[in-house]
């Protein structure tokens, strides 16, 4: 719930992948994987790349909707080393967002990668109503996306 005591939508995503949770957390720290993760029908500007995935490290973007160009920052606030980070966005189109990137292992060589996501559309209730659909929709579509590309760089040669 928000503070208003409404309650806040939800997006998961998740994926079990044939590789170590190691490995597909190490995939998430390498310099690349944040550009590597953009989806390429998003036109978007890396203003300042993570520099780590560690607690205070901020991520500023530029993307292109419509004919605007909001910049999104994004700070990470919490980390826990092989297993999960997660950051909220300070600045950006979205009344809340918070966005927490898990690791589970399964086994010696599969794990389950989760994207679970509290956000908020501006606008209160009439944003979720106007545009909501709309953002679950892009949502689905873009962390498909990024579990494919991390499948592929993951399940790939050892």
């Amino acid at each position: 719930m928000s503070p208003a005591g409404v309650a806040v939508p939800r997006f998961k995503k998740e994926s079990r992948l044939n590789a170590s949770a190691e490995k597909v957390f190490a995939f998430h720290e390498a310099p690349d994987a944040f550009e590597r993760l953009q989806p390429p029908w998003q036109t978007t500007e890396i203003v300042k790349p993570p520099a780590s995935l560690e607690v205070g490290t901020q991520v500023v973007v530029r993307v292109k909707i419509g004919p605007l160009w909001p910049r999104i920052v994004a700070e990470h606030v919490e980390y826990e080393a092989g297993r999960m980070f997660a950051d909220r966005m300070i600045e950006g189109p979205f009344a809340e967002w918070y966005h927490r990137h898990i690791v589970t292992p399964l086994g010696p060589q599969e794990s389950l990668l989760t994207d679970d996501i509290t956000y908020r559309v501006p606008f209160g209730p009439l944003g979720e109503l106007a545009g909501g659909w709309f953002v679950r929709g892009q949502l689905e579509k873009l962390f498909e996306f990024r579990h494919d590309v991390t499948r592929r760089a993951c399940e790939g040669a050892v």
